[in-house]
């Protein structure tokens, strides 16, 4: 029976045992066992929570019998690494923290999605924290983080594994809306958030953290959180970690011969879906000199499981609709600002941005990040840029340019023959728009 596309699904347990298609990229778990606390940004939607059930999965003490099951097949199965199935693991979501009015409400929030993680926590591991209760715990995140690491501590038990995702989803919305008081609020003095950071740097110190690993989109909060959490090493752009995530074109041509073989599609089908692919999900250079481009590899799953679904009918559209929000988002900083709007303009004209490398290593506080001077790098994290060369970026592929260009109402995508004389109808009839749209 053909196994199934796994679009939207972010449980790695869920592909091993539910029949799907993975392509397997665990070797790097290798890479980040080099670093102590990895902090490693991408894009929304590029598989950062799948790669974090799997770490999950690795590491935990509780999947331990299940090791065998849940990861022979692959390269890090075949080769583990010492450190597999022998840590307790504690994983937050911050992209559940809703993002309310006034740092209390944050507060409160960031509360119970912390109170949540530690719920499923304790239930994991019940058996050797005989009683520790949830309600025992305080209602503090912090207070309750660290009350934990010293049950573990005390007990002599497996260390914590930390793992942190999403972790700026609720800060980066406060920026984008401009609530800057409370962003400011949130990450200096003794706020919540350094008090939080704080508890976990303390723990990786006395030992009841073994390793911290976080992801995210943007390199502010860390940065302004860094004079707490100073020990977070930014490998987001280590040549040696670049294609954690992502598809390599050798990894999707593997992925995409398996699908064709268990559908028993036609070659000329198989042709057609690589020129769409090619076209409309690959060209991600994270560097000017990166050894390949990379596919994303949402794009590519919501096209795969919309050919499966469809019986081997190519999809007329071709963009995962989760990633409309960012175009939303140019729109309104096209609105509000005359500098980007220019900045845009010429972007929509010429194709490209010039880019200063030396941005990508200095200070990017929330003060620089969102001045006009760093549009390049904005768009950059957020994925809709990519290196050209040494000094220029451009959008990867045609399903960020149709992004960037396609005019309100407009729902779908033609296909790939007429796509780049829809987008220079679209980039002409775009300029004057947003100019009216800012007076």
């Amino acid at each position: 029976m053909p196994r199934k596309i796994p679009y939207s699904i972010a449980n790695y347990e869920e592909i091993v045992t539910g029949g799907y298609h993975f392509v397997d990229k665990t070797r790097f778990i290798r890479d980040l066992e080099q670093y102590k606390i990895p902090v490693f940004l991408r894009p929304r939607r590029f598989g950062k929570s799948l790669w974090c059930s799997i770490l999950e999965c690795y590491y935990d003490v509780n999947r331990a019998d299940r090791f065998q099951h849940l990861f022979g097949g692959t390269d890090i199965g075949r080769s583990p690494t010492p450190s597999h199935s022998s840590q307790f693991v504690l994983r937050f979501d911050f992209s559940k923290v809703i993002v309310a009015v006034g740092y209390a409400e944050i507060k409160f929030q960031f509360d119970q999605v912390c109170a949540n993680s530690f719920r499923v926590f304790l239930a994991r591991n019940r058996e050797r924290l005989v009683g520790v209760d949830i309600d025992d715990l305080p209602g503090d995140a912090s207070s309750a983080l660290d009350r934990l690491m010293a049950e573990i501590a005390g007990r002599q038990l497996p260390p914590l594994h930390i793992i942190i995702d999403e972790y700026d989803n609720f800060t980066n919305q406060l920026l984008t809306a401009r609530q800057d008081d409370v962003y400011r609020d949130l990450t200096t003095g003794d706020s919540f958030l350094r008090t939080f950071y704080k508890v976990i740097k303390a723990g990786v110190g006395d030992g009841s953290v073994a390793r911290v690993f976080v992801t995210g989109v943007l390199p502010v909060t860390m940065q302004d959180l860094s004079g707490d959490f100073n020990i977070g090493q930014v490998i987001t752009l280590k040549k040696h970690t670049l294609e954690i995530l992502g598809f390599t074109q050798a990894e999707l041509d593997t992925y995409v011969d398996q699908v064709f073989a268990e559908h028993d599609w036609p070659a000329e089908l198989r042709t057609r879906v690589a020129d769409d692919m090619h076209n409309h999900c690959n060209g991600y250079s994270l560097l000017p000199d990166a050894a390949h481009p990379l596919y994303n590899s949402a794009l590519c799953n919501f096209y795969l499981n919309e050919l499966v679904i469809n019986d081997g009918e190519p999809p007329t559209e071709a963009i995962d609709p989760n990633l409309r929000a960012d175009s939303e988002w140019l729109l309104h900083l096209a609105k509000s600002n005359p500098e980007i709007r220019a900045q845009l303009e010429t972007l929509m004209y010429q194709g490209s941005l010039p880019v200063n490398r030396r941005m990508f290593s200095g200070t990017i506080d929330a003060g620089h990040f969102f001045s006009p001077a760093f549009l390049p790098l904005r768009l950059y994290y957020l994925g809709m840029l990519t290196f050209q060369d040494e000094y220029n970026l451009g959008a990867p592929n045609l399903a960020v340019k149709t992004l960037m260009v396609r005019p309100p109402g407009v729902t779908r995508v033609p296909r790939t023959a007429k796509i780049h004389e829809a987008c220079d109808v679209s980039i002409h009839a775009m300029s004057p728009r947003i100019s009216a749209r800012s007076d």
